[in-house]
């Protein structure tokens, strides 16, 4: 009997794991809820799909820029870490000019060779800023870097939520501003 309970046990702990880690990310914002998502795409193909998520939004229900949130990222496509990291220096430098010089923006290729993966359709990347320490960043049960620094979370997270974003549509619908879900076209990662 005493071993037919282990066994049970053993089994529930196997199933109820995946699920206990899918998303470990919230271990940072435990009661959050989605304020905005959008869907990228580019010359009619779907990239990617996006939703903030965040434990109290504003006043109107919008996104706090000002507290902790997490920036999910599920791909429809394939891209390599490479790509995305090449694609986010290039957004950082032409939403900042040269604001941050060629040393700052090294090591901050180097956060992101560490922090980013290459990714298949289904993949998720979720970035969890975190005013006045900087971010972590997750690929779905897993912890990839912990970035403390917090002009770096500033920069990256302009890349969609800056006024000068390439992607307005997409900014608004992430801040919350525009509810429903819908397709936009330009170029970004």
């Amino acid at each position: 009997m005493r071993s037919a309970f282990k066994i049970l046990l053993f089994i529930a702990t196997i199933l109820l794991y995946p699920t206990a880690n899918a998303q470990l990310w919230k271990q940072h914002l435990p009661q959050a809820k989605i304020v905005g998502g959008g869907e990228f795409r580019w010359w009619g193909f779907s990239i990617y799909t996006a939703r903030i998520w965040q434990q109290a939004p504003n006043k109107d229900g919008g996104l706090d820029q000002n507290a902790s949130f997490a920036l999910e990222i599920t791909y429809k496509k394939s891209i390599s870490r490479d790509r995305f990291v090449d694609s986010s220096i290039d957004e950082i430098k032409r939403l900042h000019g040269d604001k941050f010089n060629a040393d700052k923006l090294k090591v901050w290729r180097q956060y992101m060779e560490k922090a980013f993966i290459d990714v298949q359709s289904g993949d998720q990347l979720i970035g969890v800023y975190l005013p006045g320490i900087g971010c972590r960043f997750y690929s779905q049960q897993t912890l990839l870097a912990e970035i403390p620094d917090e002009t770096f979370a500033n920069a990256f997270f302009s890349i969609w939520l800056d006024p000068r974003t390439k992607d307005n549509n997409l900014r608004q619908q992430l801040l919350g501003n525009n509810k429903a879900v819908t397709a936009i076209t330009g170029s970004s990662m």
